[in-house]
């Protein structure tokens, strides 16, 4: 009876041990654009194994991680290649071969064997050209780079090979539609859009009126009079320019 117990609680104790996952997951939010882009996957490590082409067969189709399959959700519309994607959540699937890999955004979000997936869901599938890392990347790892307003690139490395999947959105549109809408209201967001038409290479004398209009709803804030500096610099008026700065300096002392 004794000996049952004792089997017993060393069984509890083996429930109860807590170890490192072989492959952890990893989950990234990108703010993109006016939302975000959301990718959760698994990531194995190489542990002195031979990955493309042995471990991850050349040709087939990959969940593109380890254990749960790899799923990424867009937080507004996105354009991948020529395809617009909708706005939500999709599997991220990739055939590798050694040249080029095939990048897959299905509507399945479970395939984790290739006996699992469908062609017929796939939402967008886009050739990449694969490219060498100088060192040896030793956990599969995705991460978003070169992060720009309308566009950004997910890139995929593990080994000494990496391949990058462009994508891009409207942001211009919305924006320009949020900006004519706004300017109907009482609360006119003034400097937010001097600040996007200055950015963005619009009209400068409009932007120049919005910083005027600013300057008028917030007279002590340096920032917008400094703002309006470079507006005003930007157009070529530079004794209004250097008055503006002035001004700027003396608020902000």
């Amino acid at each position: 009876f004794l000996a049952a117990i004792a089997a017993c609680s060393l069984l509890i104790a083996d429930a109860q041990l807590k170890t490192p996952a072989p492959s952890p997951t990893q989950t990234i939010k990108q703010d993109f654009g006016l939302s975000s882009i959301e990718l959760s996957y698994s990531r194995p490590g190489m542990k002195g194994r031979k990955v493309f082409g042995d471990l991850v067969p050349f040709g087939k189709v990959w969940r593109t991680g380890a254990h749960s399959a790899t799923t990424i959700t867009f937080g507004d519309d996105v354009k991948i290649g020529t395809t617009t994607v909708k706005a939500g959540k999709y599997g991220l699937l990739t055939i590798p071969d050694k040249k080029d890999w095939i990048i897959i955004i299905t509507k399945q979000l479970d395939v984790t064997s290739p006996a699992a997936y469908k062609q017929d869901m796939d939402v967008v599938r886009v050739t990449a050209e694969t490219m060498n890392m100088k060192d040896e990347m030793e956990s599969f790892t995705m991460q978003f780079a070169n992060v720009k307003p309308s566009s950004c690139e997910l890139h995929l490395m593990w080994e000494k090979t990496a391949v990058s999947l462009p994508i891009t959105t409207d942001v211009e549109s919305k924006v320009m539609a949020q900006i004519d809408q706004l300017m109907n209201k009482d609360n006119r967001p003034y400097y937010a859009a001097a600040m996007y038409y200055m950015d963005n290479g619009k009209d400068l004398n409009q932007a120049i009126t919005w910083f005027d209009k600013a300057v008028e709803m917030q007279p002590t804030a340096f920032w917008v009079h400094h703002q309006r500096a470079n507006c005003l610099a930007k157009l070529g008026r530079k004794e209004e320019a250097v008055a503006a700065a002035e001004k700027s300096k003396q608020l902000a002392a």
